[in-house]
């Protein structure tokens, strides 16, 4: 009887293993378009993928990948971005964007992620990341004078257009250096995307979601 209890015993103990080794995979495999497990639900988590505008060069950044987790905590939401297989010891330019790709819509510049060595980046943004982000201009207003006077740069304007609200519900990032593109077998286009207005081209968005339907849309906030 002992030696069929430690039998047993033990073909429970492996059987547990089994088990938890098969739930661990099962979590790994879960598609990244879902909400977390925290006890509140107020969390969201969303991948970026390459942009489409590099389809056309193979050689950029072929493995780029990022996960997005956004947190509402109220007035606010806390964002968190994760990108990899970026080139290494490289500046990136993030924003909040109207459509994933060309052309682009409505931006605004949200900050700055710089990776690694092993081509990985980190940034933690605190705004308004919800189906409550939008942009709005009632009239027509001079807009401040250029602060910039490097003619590779993209000029800014000298007063905005007037527009309804507009939800910007994507997210973008591009190269910060128009060179590091270059570098990495790509076009050396200008964009205005970064501080400067001279920016490289876009390397990841929100593009597995569609164009008037992006993530930011799914995360509500206490008033809704």
């Amino acid at each position: 009887m002992k030696t069929e209890s430690i039998t047993l015993n033990r073909f429970a103990k492996r059987k547990t293993a089994v088990l938890a080794a098969l739930a661990a995979a099962a979590l790994l495999a879960a598609p990244a378009l879902a909400f977390d497990s925290d006890k509140d639900g107020d969390d969201f988590a969303f991948p970026l993928v390459r942009s489409a505008g590099l389809a056309a060069f193979p050689s950029v950044a072929p493995n780029a990948h990022g996960r997005v987790k956004i947190e509402s905590v109220g007035p606010v939401e806390i964002m968190k971005v994760t990108v990899w297989g970026l080139p290494p010891n490289t500046d990136f330019d993030f924003f909040v964007i109207q459509v994933p790709n060309k052309p682009f819509g409505l931006a605004w510049y949200q900050g700055d992620i710089e990776t690694n060595r092993d081509g990985v980046g980190y940034g933690e943004f605190i705004g308004r990341f919800s189906i409550e982000t939008f942009i709005v201009a009632p009239g027509v207003a001079l807009a401040p004078a250029d602060p910039f006077h490097d003619p590779r740069r993209i000029p800014d304007a000298t007063q905005n257009p007037t527009t309804n609200p507009v939800q910007l519900y994507h997210l973008g990032l591009w190269f910060n250096n128009p060179a590091d593109v270059v570098k990495a077998g790509g076009p050396g286009v200008v964009t205005p995307f970064n501080g400067e207005h001279d920016a490289g081209v876009q390397v990841l968005n929100t593009g597995e979601f569609g164009d008037t339907d992006g993530p930011l849309k799914r995360v509500t906030t206490s008033g809704n």
